[in-house]
C-alpha cells in the first residue's frame, strides 16, 4: 500500500493558505485534503480545524454520506465556545440549502427546521460574540431572508390528514 507522505511544520502557513484558496475556488475535496495533511502533523491546529470543518459542509450538497457526522466531530475539537455555536449554526445553515438544492420532498419543512436550530445556535453565539465580531448576525439574517425568499420553508404541519373512506 502507498504511505501519504508528511509534511513540514514550517510548510503549515503555506499549506492554510492553499486549503482557503481550494475552498474558494470550489474544490472543497482538495481542500479538505490538505487540511487533513496539516492535522496529521498538528492535530491541535485550530485554523485548520475550522477549514475542515468548512471543505467539510461545502461537499453537503453533494450528498456525501457521513459528511454531516465527520463535520460536527471536528466542531467537538475546536476550544473556543463562541466558535463551536457560530459553527454548529454554520452546519445546519448549509444543510438546510442542501436540502432545498436537492429539492427532496418535504424539503422546506426540513430546511424549516434546520434554519430554526441554525437560528437557535446564533443566539448562543451572539451572547458570545467578541466585540465588534457581526458575524453571527449576518448569518441569522442570511438565514431570515432564505425563509423570506423561499415560500415552501414553513413548519410542518401539525393538523392530521385523514383520508376520504366510503365506509
Amino acid at each position: 500500500m502507498v504511505a501519504l507522505k508528511q509534511l513540514s511544520p514550517e510548510g503549515i502557513p503555506s499549506a492554510l493558505s492553499k486549503g482557503e484558496r481550494y475552498r474558494l475556488l470550489g474544490q472543497p475535496w482538495e481542500a479538505e485534503n490538505i487540511y487533513l495533511d496539516v492535522l496529521a502533523i498538528s492535530p491541535d491546529n485550530q485554523e485548520a480545524l475550522v477549514g475542515l470543518l468548512l471543505a467539510l459542509t461545502d461537499q453537503f450538497e453533494q450528498g456525501l454520506p457521513g459528511a454531516v457526522q465527520r463535520a460536527r466531530e471536528v466542531l467537538s475539537r475546536l476550544h473556543d465556545e463562541y466558535e463551536r455555536a457560530y459553527y454548529s449554526g454554520i452546519i445546519c445553515e448549509r444543510r438546510a440549502k442542501a436540502v432545498l438544492r436537492q429539492g427532496m420532498l418535504g424539503a422546506g419543512h426540513m430546511a424549516y427546521d434546520l434554519l430554526e436550530q441554525a437560528m437557535s445556535w446564533y443566539e448562543k453565539a451572539e451572547l458570545l460574540r467578541p466585540p465588534g465580531n457581526d458575524d453571527v448576525l449576518l448569518r441569522w439574517n442570511a438565514c431570515v431572508r432564505l425563509m423570506l425568499r423561499n415560500p415552501q420553508v414553513v413548519p410542518a404541519s401539525e393538523e392530521r390528514y385523514e383520508p376520504y373512506t366510503d365506509r
